[in-house]
């Protein structure tokens, strides 16, 4: 099976929304840059932010996200973003009712069966959770192997935090460091 990575752009305080839902400045560095990150051409990184997000996305085979964020967001029109192949959503409620059963999206309820059907669809790949309340949940409940972060230089002072509600207290490792256009690469080992 592959990893478990808890993922999100973030705050310097450690937000990924504001208030509103709204992620304000958190994603101008996706458009910051001069090197075209995806072939739509309107995502333009810096180099070194290419290669560390082209990398990692190329890696990702499943992204697990709650039904809040996939509500927010229309669930993309169907499409899962950034070229990954299934989205899991954790929630309670079922599928909007014109939705396509057929398609990349698999609605389950529960933290740990969420990350199981994610797992087995990615195989090998990675398994990335959406940073926020479900991600915290996965992290509390000792799910996540890595956490990633890009951190933007803006302070939100309140709004939805990267983890969430947890209330858990877990060792990192050392970080990986890497340095792009307005925005600080960061990942974290989870220690077991």
């Amino acid at each position: 099976m592959g990893k478990v990575v808890m993922y999100s752009s973030v705050s310097l305080d450690g937000y990924i929304s504001d208030q509103q839902d709204q992620p304000g400045p958190l994603f101008e560095w996706l458009t910051g840059g001069d090197v075209p990150l995806d072939a739509s051409g309107e995502l333009k990184v810096s180099q070194a932010s290419f290669e560390y997000t082209r990398s990692y996305w190329d890696q990702i085979g499943v992204t697990v996200v709650g039904r809040h964020v996939f509500d927010l967001t229309e669930g993309w029109d169907g499409n899962p973003p950034s070229g990954v192949d299934h989205m899991v959503v954790v929630t309670h409620r079922p599928p909007p009712a014109d939705w396509d059963p057929e398609g990349s999206f698999y609605f389950v309820e529960g933290i740990e069966a969420a990350i199981a059907a994610a797992q087995e669809l990615a195989g090998s790949r990675i398994v990335e959770v959406a940073a926020g309340d479900v991600g915290g949940q996965a992290f509390a409940a000792g799910l996540v192997d890595e956490v990633r972060m890009d951190v933007a230089p803006v302070v939100f002072g309140s709004g939805k935090r990267y983890f969430g509600g947890v209330d858990t207290q877990q060792a990192l490792g050392d970080p990986q460091v890497l340095v792009g256009n307005r925005v600080l690469h960061l990942r974290y080992p989870v220690l077991r």
